[in-house]
């Protein structure tokens, strides 16, 4: 099979996944006489063939996928004008507090928000598939650890934690709100008008005063294994 082949075989299979497909699994395609070097190069080919169009090809902590650009997720939605699900205040700070000091108790985030942590807020995370229990801490009453997921990664268009927008200082002491990447297709819907959320230092994206709803997500992974994983 030459290399033109090899890419019309790997752009089929990725235009035809219902899920980021990891090299592991682009390797079967070709019964293992490519390595992972070999199909990274052809993946890049890939993607600069694809290059200012409305679809890209982007790789994600799973793997590799074909999605829509952000110029043409308005016009997309044209088609499905249902609003995205919001979520509350509550949910996006404890997930950001999550997502950047985890692994982390119920106790923990209560002592950064200095509220008590809603056994239902954790909930909505865990049904999302963006958090889960990953072990308990060696203390009274052996509190679970929770962590972001790798479907968590994927829903906001990253590789791996490190990839977390920065949390810096504007030069006057005050702390810079990142901005998180917000999933793709949208899933949740954020208030412009909020007020910016900041927790102990910790910036933290807008966020509506809606309830949160319950949504299904990707089979969820430890965080270890989202980062550490093998490269893509």
């Amino acid at each position: 099979m030459n290399t033109h082949e090899a890419k019309i075989v790997l752009e089929t299979a990725l235009l035809t996944a219902q899920q980021p497909l990891p090299l592991e699994q682009l390797r079967r395609l070709f019964t293992d006489e490519l390595d992972d070097d070999t199909l990274r190069v052809l993946l890049q080919e890939l993607q600069r063939d694809w290059k200012d169009r409305g679809v890209e090809l982007v790789v994600l902590a799973s793997g590799w996928r074909f999605q829509s650009t952000v110029a043409m997720r308005p016009i997309l939605e044209r088609m499905n004008p249902e609003k995205p699900p919001k979520y509350s205040r509550a949910v996006l700070e404890t997930l950001a507090i999550i997502a950047y000091r985890q692994p982390v108790t119920r106790g923990d985030i209560e002592e950064v928000r200095g509220v008590t942590a809603s056994a239902q807020v954790i909930r909505t995370l865990e049904e999302r598939g963006w958090v889960e229990t990953i072990g308990h801490r060696e203390a009274p009453g052996r509190p679970g650890l929770l962590a972001t997921t790798r479907a968590f990664l994927d829903d906001f268009g990253l590789r791996s934690l490190q990839e977390l927008p920065p949390i810096g200082s504007d030069g006057n002491g005050k702390g810079v709100r990142p901005e998180l990447p917000f999933p793709h297709p949208a899933s949740v819907a954020v208030a412009q008008d909020s007020a910016q959320l900041q927790i102990d230092g910790l910036p933290l994206p807008d966020a509506a005063v809606d309830e949160p709803g319950s949504h299904g997500g990707e089979p969820p992974t430890t965080p270890n294994e989202a980062t550490s994983a093998a490269p893509l």
